[in-house]
């Protein structure tokens, strides 16, 4: 769980995408389904987000967001109403 800048969370978003996609380099505005991102993966990146970050991203709100930038400021949206 990133505690740092908010470009750590980014990178670390990019990273957990990266794990999720087969391992390819993803960029802080690469987009989900044009790296090949799905519905189950999704789904299971908005899981491990949950269990690593503590907070609940909306399947529709990771959808919208589409690249790591913007969840990961889904994600400190969250974390400060928290």
């Amino acid at each position: 769980m990133s505690t740092g800048t908010p470009e750590s969370l980014v990178q670390e978003v990019a990273a957990l995408w990266a794990e999720y996609l087969d391992s390819r380099e993803v960029g802080a505005d690469d987009d989900f389904f044009a790296l090949g991102g799905n519905s189950l993966t999704g789904i299971k990146i908005i899981e491990r987000v949950a269990r690593d970050y503590g907070v609940e991203l909306s399947v529709r709100g990771f959808y919208l967001a589409q690249t790591p930038a913007r969840v990961a400021e889904l994600i400190r949206q969250l974390r400060a109403a928290a």
